[in-house]
């Protein structure tokens, strides 16, 4: 129990220290003898959580949009109904990427990087459509409902919502002391929900 502890604790270890490194000098500046420096561990530990440093990039890629999931499901669950899912689930999320900023630059920069910034190999596009098909599948739950109507396509609407969200969160990023809070999160869904044209007057 206590090996299996001291274990898990290293790993955390190699991992946070590891975010700091590729989010302030990126992949390829970044060498292991840096992350083990700054995590206290011996070369071994770290091959022996990760077998290189290109699996250990690849596990930060994967626990930043395995997070973000787990946070999008979790706020949907809290909303009376779809207008409160989307508000809460943009309310996490911008408490997440607030508290996560680095590790939400890796996942951002892994998707616009040149050849060589990061590893061949590193794998994220199925975990980005896993993630934008469970906004997906609230667009057609809501439309089915008659909270949406059916002007749009269910993945139109998910890919517009889902954009929305990348755009002010990379603001968040290129800006640091622009907040984003609830107030921001329920302007973002009326927009997305009413759009910005003029509303015609009745005869």
């Amino acid at each position: 129990m206590a090996q299996a502890a001291n274990s898990s604790r290293t790993r955390r270890q190699i991992l946070r220290a590891a975010v700091k490194r590729f989010a302030n000098a990126g992949y390829a500046a970044a060498s292991v003898q840096q992350i083990v420096g700054d995590a206290k561990v011996s070369k071994p530990a770290l091959y022996y959580h990760f077998r290189d440093k290109a699996g250990l990039f690849q596990a930060l890629v994967s626990e930043a949009h395995d997070e973000r999931f787990g946070v999008v499901q979790e706020a949907a669950a809290r909303g009376r109904d779809f207008r409160g899912q989307l508000v809460e689930i943009l309310v996490a999320l911008f408490d997440y990427f607030h508290h996560h900023r680095e590790l939400t630059r890796i996942a951002f920069a892994t998707a616009f990087a040149a050849p060589g910034e990061v590893p061949a190999k590193v794998r994220y596009l199925d975990k980005c459509q896993r993630n934008l098909e469970f906004i997906h599948s609230l667009m057609k739950r809501a439309q089915a409902d008659g909270e949406l109507g059916h002007r749009f396509d269910s993945r139109d609407l998910a890919y517009g919502f889902y954009g929305l969200t990348n755009f002010y969160v990379r603001s968040h990023l290129l800006i640091p002391n622009y907040r984003l809070n609830r107030r921001t999160a329920e302007r973002i869904v009326d927009l997305f929900l009413n759009g910005a044209g003029a509303q015609k007057k009745r005869e």
